[in-house]
């Protein structure tokens, strides 16, 4: 195959759009999109670290993800 569906080349990507400060209250965010798909992102910053992490001089991070309901042409 020496091409995609949408006629790009094999090792073509997808356009690619990068809305930065897409959300109003996040300390930082942005949209990404890629022809119909759009993937919002968010950060928060919390200047803390979890109870038992207290005074070890280590930081935190964590992350988290959800999907939208029908974000899919099937149901999951």
């Amino acid at each position: 195959m020496t091409s995609r569906a949408d006629s790009r080349a094999v090792y073509e990507l997808r356009p690619v759009t990068i809305t930065r400060n897409w959300l109003e209250h996040a300390e930082g965010s942005c949209l990404i999109e890629f022809r119909s798909t759009r993937v919002p992102f968010a950060a928060s910053f919390t200047n803390s670290v979890p109870r038992w992490r207290m005074g070890s001089g280590n930081g935190w991070v964590t992350a988290e993800y959800a999907m939208l309901h029908r974000a899919t042409s099937t149901r999951s």
